[in-house]
């Protein structure tokens, strides 16, 4: 299942209907969907608070996988941020000690079972799996 949305966080909404349908389609485990609705939203979220520069539509496309379920999402026009290169967080230190920023993407790292990203012609794509346990 694939579908653009626009660079707005009214879409929100409409990503969790995509995946509700997505998941009653391929009857997948219900389990899976809280990680899969979080790491979606955290990404898309980030893609349109950080990605300004682009007014060009998201991609998200969802299939199923040997284990559970493949989110990819696709920003067009855009400057490269691999969100896998992000650097630990202390989640331990004291908040005021704490770079603001960067929390959303460490839990994602954290919950999905594999992560990639590619770049390249200015079209970013952003690749997670999440494994039945």
């Amino acid at each position: 299942m694939e579908q653009k949305f626009t660079r707005s966080f009214d879409e929100l909404k409409n990503i969790v209907t995509m995946t509700e349908d997505f998941f009653k389609e391929e009857k997948l485990p219900p389990g899976l969907r809280n990680v899969v609705d979080l790491a979606t939203e955290e990404l898309f979220v980030n893609m349109v608070t950080y990605n300004t520069e682009s007014s060009e539509d998201i991609l998200i496309q969802m299939v199923p996988h040997d284990h559970g379920v493949e989110v990819s999402l696709t920003d067009y026009d855009v400057e490269r941020f691999d969100p896998t290169g992000i650097g630990p967080i202390d989640v331990s230190a004291p908040l005021d000690e704490r770079t603001p920023g960067g929390l959303g993407l460490y839990l994602v790292l954290k919950m999905v079972d594999s992560i990639n990203y590619e770049y390249r012609n200015r079209q970013s794509r952003i690749t997670f799996v999440v494994d039945r346990k």
